[in-house]
């Protein structure tokens, strides 16, 4: 069976996105990037909210990005190699070659999928990324913690749950840039947190 894998860079402070909506909170780095793009390799679908696909879709509708360096073209030629799934309400159509467009996130489809695939499958965007969580989808949660806090804005790991979580593997970057591979070790809880009486 395939392993559904939540891969995110986040804050030191745990946001994906800062309070104004941006994601672009360090300078690129080319050693995160060749490893993000290696780390890519051996996935056959992403599955993306909205936002994000469209984010990522630039990559195959955006020849120039491609032609910036090897390393773009390395990566460009990944992302367009893997299928994608994108869930959303609202988006009309999408604008990517082998992308399929669902309404809502449906659990049991997702699991099909992982009995079903012959490579991994990442899920990106976190609300995304809850429901998969909270649904016991997620094998594997792959973050790039980056030197930075930022103060709030849209957290990169569920909230109002508990996952207790088995560090697999990690390395850090010269950057400052920490990868941290970890794996559910229990069954996620979608009740609340609550404190010791």
């Amino acid at each position: 069976m395939a392993k559904l894998i939540y891969v995110t860079n986040v804050s030191l402070d745990g946001y994906i996105e800062d309070e104004r909506g941006a994601f672009d909170l360090l300078p690129p780095d080319d050693e995160v990037f060749a490893f993000t793009t290696d780390l890519l390799r051996s996935v056959g679908t992403f599955l993306y909210g909205r936002r994000l696909y469209e984010a990522m879709a630039v990559w195959e509708t955006d020849a120039a990005l491609a032609a910036q360096s090897d390393l773009t073209a390395a990566f460009a030629s990944t992302w367009q190699a893997a299928s994608k799934v994108v869930y959303s309400e609202t988006l009309p159509a999408t604008s990517t070659a082998d992308t399929r467009l669902e309404r809502r996130f449906d659990p049991a489809a997702v699991q099909e999928l992982k009995a079903t695939a012959s490579n991994d499958l990442t899920v990106g965007g976190a609300n995304l990324a809850t429901q998969a969580f909270k649904a016991g989808l997620v094998d594997e949660c792959q973050l790039f913690m980056l030197p930075v806090v930022v103060g709030g804005g849209k957290p990169g790991l569920p909230t109002g749950m508990r996952a207790d979580l088995e560090l697999l593997d990690e390395r850090r970057f010269r950057n400052g840039v920490v990868h941290l591979r970890y794996r559910p070790s229990r069954a996620v809880n979608d009740s609340p947190v609550r404190s010791p009486a």
